[in-house]
């Protein structure tokens, strides 16, 4: 009953538009006074889940990402990647996949990918001819490649749902080939569209233009280089890594580029402290939610009830793959994860999936479901931009669609693909 009575109230607090973080602690409150538990809980298992050294990572990743971003970096990203593949049926689009590759290894966040890269590519599409649907439609697609590349919070998030234990040099090594599948898939499905639809071919600006454009973006993309080699060859931690991160972010915006001014600092300041305050909000009544999870036994039930239906890893893969792609359609990805965490990864266990592989594909699937409605935050920026109705984007998103749950099976039921790169490097 008491199960019951945790999801139900959670679902009916979401349903009625309550806040994830409110319906959160709401939910789990109802639940431990039911079951005659002190009301101190919540607070205390509050605290405790915001309390982790490994969550100081966070805030400072997406304070360097909005100082990239307020410094003048997406234009040079987003340059560069023109001068590489603008030249490709449906031109802007291509670059629109591209600089989302480029940028999300700087803000690891798909909502910051579509607002920078969505919000200058965008406009620039419908200028030159694009139809608004498909300029959306492939930004939007385009920023789930943000949610694996380092060094995405999103990996940092799973890894604090699955208790600390796992590696984050190994969450972020391993998002790197599915990332790169992603792109290229939305990059072959836009040339397709593109196609279809006999958009126009730009002219290649020539080798010295690339190169000129590479070099004014290197110092940016070798903040993600420094990033992860630094994890992964040990030299400092992951909230180490964040702390050069800014500090780098800094000293390139403001000095190197000169394009940081003080009013633009003081704006990444207060959008950082929101988004942090978010995410923490969410954290924090996400661990009273697992608490009570892990104390009513609802992992070791989930596990029972799969082993009954079930036998064999890839049948359990694909049930939970399912269910996270419907969850995905009414809930954020960081409550998802940090909810689905405790609930999946042992089941994932139990039945020999290795838990940097189940990261992945967890990460994944979430966000599919940011460019699915009803909530699919993603989809509704990017159609904010393009001031297109959501309903017109949906008519025509589907080949984008297709083409990234093609690579979430992919990369669920070849393993290799997320592990192989963390085994190569250790």
């Amino acid at each position: 009953m008491a199960i019951a009575l945790l999801f139900l109230a959670f679902a009916i607090l979401l349903a009625i538009g309550l806040p994830v973080a409110f319906a959160l602690a709401a939910a789990s409150l109802a639940t431990l006074l039911y079951l005659d538990i002190p009301g101190i809980v919540l607070a205390q298992q509050t605290a405790a889940g915001s309390s982790s050294a490994t969550l100081i990572a966070i805030p400072l990743f997406i304070f360097a990402g909005e100082i990239m971003l307020r410094g003048g970096l997406s234009e040079r990203l987003i340059a560069l990647a023109s001068a590489l593949v603008g030249h490709l049926r449906g031109g802007l689009g291509q670059v629109s996949v591209l600089s989302s590759l480029f940028f999300g290894g700087v803000s690891g966040s798909a909502i910051a990918d579509v607002s920078a890269v969505g919000g200058a590519m965008i406009p620039q599409m419908v200028k030159r001819g694009f139809d608004r649907d498909f300029a959306v439609n492939v930004s939007v697609t385009a920023a789930l490649v943000a949610l694996l590349v380092p060094p995405s919070h999103n990996l940092i998030l799973y890894s604090a749902g699955a208790g600390g234990g796992l590696s984050i040099a190994d969450l972020f090594a391993a998002g790197v080939v599915p990332a790169l599948l992603m792109t290229l898939a939305l990059m072959i499905t836009g040339w397709l569209v593109a196609r279809r639809r006999g958009y126009a071919v730009e002219v290649f600006p020539g080798m010295r233009v690339v190169v000129l454009r590479l070099v004014s973006a290197l110092p940016g993309l070798l903040l993600v280089a420094m990033i992860f080699l630094g994890i992964r060859a040990g030299i400092f931690t992951a909230i180490e890594s964040a702390a050069v991160a800014v500090a780098y972010a800094l000293l390139l915006t403001g000095l190197a580029y000169r394009s940081l001014p003080w009013s633009a600092c003081f704006e990444a300041v207060i959008s950082a402290t929101r988004t942090t305050g978010m995410i923490l909000f969410v954290i924090a009544s996400a661990s009273v939610f697992g608490w009570l999870l892990a104390y009513l036994q609802v992992p070791a039930a989930t596990v029972e009830a799969l082993q009954g239906i079930a036998h064999s890893p890839v049948t359990v893969l694909l049930l939970i793959v399912v269910i996270l792609l419907a969850l995905g359609t009414f809930m954020d990805l960081a409550p998802m994860i940090l909810i689905c965490t405790p609930i999946f990864l042992p089941v994932a266990r139990a039945f020999g999936i290795d838990p940097l592989h189940f990261g992945v594909v967890l990460i994944l699937a979430g966000g599919i479901g940011l460019v699915t409605p009803p909530v699919g935050s993603v989809l509704f920026v990017g159609a904010a931009i393009g001031q297109i109705d959501v309903a017109r984007t949906l008519k025509t998103i589907w080949p984008f669609w297709l083409a990234a749950l093609a690579v979430l099976m992919l990369v669920s039921f070849i393993p290799g693909l997320s592990l192989w790169l963390p085994a190569a490097l250790r």
